[in-house]
């Protein structure tokens, strides 16, 4: 069965889209930490990161870095986390999460922002792209 993000790559359920390129996806996540928190995907479904084979990984890898740069220059923030972590989607995934303090990163405090608000920072990240 097709993880949740492999129907977001397929376009069966919509998301707030930031870049894409053929082998990778980035977008909003809905349930976010903090305001433009942003998810890198490969478009193969493969559960665990260090299972993807050495070019995805490393592509992920530099995919992710294009966008943390394009997301630091959208939302202030005094940098951009980088957290791995995998148990709540089994599709290998990168967060990249404006930080103002630790407490950003600990996945426990949730922003609610409105669908205006999400395309909003989609568009202003697109734009530093």
């Amino acid at each position: 069965m097709a993880s949740i993000f492999t129907k977001i790559i397929n376009g069966e359920i919509p998301c707030y889209k930031v870049a894409e390129t053929e082998d990778f996806l980035a977008f909003l996540d809905v349930n976010p930490n903090t305001k433009g928190h942003t998810l890198c995907i490969p478009k193969v479904e493969v559960d665990k990161i260090f299972d993807l084979d050495e070019t995805t990984y490393s592509g992920l890898m530099a995919f992710s870095r294009t966008v943390a740069l394009a997301l630091e220059k959208a939302v202030p923030c005094n940098r951009i986390g980088v957290s791995v972590i995998g148990l709540e989607v089994p599709h290998a995934h990168v967060h990249l999460i404006p930080l103002q303090s630790m407490e950003d990163a600990r996945f426990i405090k949730k922003q609610t922002l409105s669908p205006e608000e999400f395309v909003a920072i989609a568009e202003s990240i697109k734009a530093n792209l």
